[in-house]
Formats: structure tokens, C-alpha cells, sequence
């Protein structure tokens, strides 16, 4: 009897182990529990699994997570990119749209511990959603000692591009234009065929008016037109800082394949600031363009069993489709 109950407690504990081994191959490895994901490498047109990605990004020396800004499970999941690259790495820099370049040096103290947090927080103007989607990110740097990278030029400057256009990205003072890239290139290509249809999304055109209706509206069409330009500008200005400000962190890295020794930039921004690698992802690789670049999209979706990853595979090397929380929430 004893014989046997041993026995059956034995299998027990084996097919717990099995359970155990089975969710930690499934799941990111993340302290706060599973999050619901499906990975697909676009490359080799297959769903992959989380750890193979964070292997392959390992080895890269850029990598952009492309995000939605307002979802929970897409920011819980870079976390779980940062866990898994520690294990794999010790050299990781964190760069983030969501700092402005003159917020740098109270970053920096921040990091270093000379400055506490909530003198950071005042300093640094942070995103209002920081807290609990951001915070994890810059907390997890200075645990690990890496450096993080206020990547994006102030908004004021932004602003002022999208109101006066490129113009206003060389300000008078030799501080602030410290604050954009010094090369800018905006050309009307698929990138902007992109905004202007992003944009446009919620204001359809009028089909059913007269040609004399048309024709009085051709003057507002023209500075509709010239609105999105600036606008554009102002998308392009923050591209090109941001892709200067990693460019910057890679240093002479840039220039030479698949760097031994060097850092892996981790860049986190909206996602259309890197799909298809356009946008920031191809101002880096324009500055650096032997360095191996990798674009993660992460895309949330109402169901992880039913995807046309055909609507999604071209956006980057990997898609992250993460569990779309119900409308009611």
C-alpha cells in the first residue's frame, strides 16, 4: 500500500513538472504572471514562440518595440523584453520616445541615484500613463545599471514645426537646436503616404458635390494640404531626433556588422514610428546601415486563435499579437 501511494505520488509530482515546464515555454518570463501572446516571425511566415525572438534580438544591435501607447498587455510584454534580454546580455541601453532630449540629465541622476523620484517625475515630464506603463521600464534599467536614452525632441519644438513647418526645427538658440538632429530629411515618399492616410482616418471625403462647390473648396483643400505637410514635418523632426539619439548610443558600432562587445539599443515607441521600418527605424539605418536592425510590432487583437497575419506579417520581423481587453473595460 505504502509502495503505491508512493508511486502515485511520484507521477504526481512529474506530470506537475511537466505543467510547469509546458507554461514556462509558452509564456514570457515575466514576474507578474502569463500574459496571453502569439509570436510570428514574418521571415519564416510561422508563428514562433516568445524566448526564440528575445534570442534573435539578443544578437542585434538595435532593436524598436513598436507599441500601442493604450494598451496594458503591450506594455506589460515590453517589460517581459527586458527581462528576457537581461539574461541574455549585460549591455543594454533603454531608449524611449517618451523623453525629451532636455530631460536627459535628470534621467541620468535619476539612474545614477543622485536624484530621488519624485523630483525626477517633476522634472522629467513624463507621460501621464508613466506610472504604471513606464515606470517598469526605467525602474528595470536602474536595477540593472543601463543606461536610458530621452530620445525624442522636446514637444514645444514639434509643435512649432506642425505651426511654421521645417523651418522651426533650427531654433536661434545653440541650446535648443542641441535638441533636434542635425540632419533632417523629409521626402513625400510611402512613409507619407502612410501619415496622410492615418491622418485621414474619420474625415471621408464629400463625394456628392457639385463641380462649383469643388471648385470653392479648392483653396481650403490646398491648406488642408499644406497643414498635413507641416504636420508631417513635425512627424519627421521627431524621427530623425530619435533616430539620431540611438545612432548616437551605438557609436562607432554602427559602422561594423554585428559588433562583438557592443550595446543593443532598445528603442519603445509608437508603433508607427517604426512599422515596416520606415519612419525612425529607417533614419537608423541610414546613419548606420551595417548594423543589424530588428522591428517588433506589437499589435493587440480580440482573438490570439483567429489572425489574418497577412493584414499584420509586412509591419515588422516580429509580431507580437497580444489579447485586446473588452470594449466594457
Amino acid at each position: 500500500m505504502i509502495t503505491i501511494l508512493c508511486r502515485f505520488l511520484l507521477a504526481a509530482i512529474v506530470l506537475s513538472a511537466f505543467g510547469v515546464m509546458a507554461r514556462a515555454q509558452q509564456s514570457p518570463h515575466m514576474s507578474s504572471g502569463y500574459i496571453p501572446h502569439r509570436v510570428y516571425k514574418s521571415g519564416d511566415k510561422r508563428f514562433s514562440d516568445f524566448e526564440a525572438m528575445l534570442a534573435e534580438i539578443a544578437r542585434a544591435d538595435v532593436a524598436f518595440v513598436g507599441e500601442q501607447h493604450n494598451d496594458p498587455a503591450t506594455h506589460r510584454i515590453e517589460r517581459a523584453i527586458l527581462e528576457g534580454l537581461a539574461r541574455r546580455r549585460g549591455n543594454v541601453v533603454v531608449a524611449l520616445e517618451m523623453f525629451e532630449r532636455d530631460t536627459q540629465p535628470s534621467l541620468d541622476e535619476y539612474l545614477a541615484g543622485r536624484l530621488n523620484e519624485e523630483d525626477f517625475l517633476r522634472s522629467a515630464r513624463p507621460w501621464p500613463n508613466y506610472m504604471p506603463d513606464y515606470r517598469p521600464l526605467i525602474e528595470f534599467a536602474r536595477v540593472h545599471g543601463w543606461r536610458a536614452i530621452a530620445s525624442n525632441t522636446p514637444r514645444r519644438i514639434a509643435v512649432q514645426v506642425s505651426r511654421e513647418g521645417l523651418s522651426a526645427a533650427r531654433p536661434d538658440s545653440e541650446s535648443e537646436r542641441k535638441l533636434v538632429a542635425s540632419e533632417i530629411s523629409c521626402p513625400l515618399d510611402d512613409y507619407f503616404k502612410r501619415f496622410a492616410e492615418a491622418m485621414s482616418k474619420g474625415h471621408p471625403g464629400e463625394h456628392q458635390k457639385s463641380g462649383e462647390e469643388k471648385q470653392a473648396d479648392k483653396k481650403q483643400e490646398e491648406e488642408r494640404r499644406s497643414a498635413l505637410e507641416r504636420f508631417y514635418h513635425a512627424q519627421c523632426v521627431k524621427d530623425e531626433t530619435m533616430a539620431e539619439s540611438i545612432a548616437n548610443a551605438l557609436g562607432a558600432q554602427g559602422t561594423q556588422p554585428n559588433a562583438q562587445g557592443g550595446a543593443l539599443v532598445v528603442h519603445f515607441n509608437g508603433a508607427f514610428h517604426s512599422d515596416y521600418r520606415l519612419g525612425t527605424a529607417s533614419r537608423v539605418i541610414r546613419r548606420a546601415p551595417k548594423s543589424n536592425v530588428k522591428v517588433i510590432s506589437v499589435v493587440p487583437v480580440e482573438n490570439l486563435d483567429a489572425i489574418n497575419v497577412d493584414e499584420y506579417r509586412k509591419r515588422g520581423d516580429f509580431i507580437v499579437f497580444t489579447l485586446k481587453p473588452p470594449a466594457n473595460q
